[in-house]
């Protein structure tokens, strides 16, 4: 047994499959999963665990080169855009990128999975975009 680390076998897998510039969603509890993308669903119920923990865990272990947001994060998800803004500026190799709602659905769509969480806070979505350590 892992004794550090994501634990979820499921995700654990998909993490250590990344390559550079596959996509990684984390999702709140409503955020569509596009039939072709498969769905690691961590939602217990609504509130737990969180898009943050899951985030969290996740970033200890993926090497980043972009994240994507929704616009509409910055006024409806407060909480989840100041934790990434504190990210990227804390790690200068990880860059921004805001696009609408619709077009973040739309990325979704060629993501290696979507991480559905129990947040229940409209726009706690992010992509995480694979780098490289190198």
């Amino acid at each position: 047994m892992k004794k550090t680390g994501v634990l979820n076998a499921e995700l654990a897998r998909v993490i250590a499959s990344l390559g550079h510039g596959d996509m990684l969603v984390i999702g709140d509890a409503g955020l569509p999963v596009p039939p072709q993308v498969p769905c690691i669903d961590l939602a217990v119920s609504l509130g737990v665990p969180t898009l943050q923990q899951v985030l969290e865990a996740v970033l200890d272990e993926v090497c980043l080169e972009k994240i994507t947001l929704a616009e509409e994060t910055a006024t409806r998800s407060r909480a989840l855009w100041r934790f990434t803004d504190n990210y990227i500026h804390t790690n200068d190799r990880v860059s921004l990128d805001e696009v609408p709602h619709e077009q973040f659905k739309q990325l979704s769509r060629e993501a290696r999975a979507v991480v559905r969480t129990g947040d229940n806070t409209p726009y706690t979505n992010i992509i995480l975009h694979s780098g490289v350590p190198f």
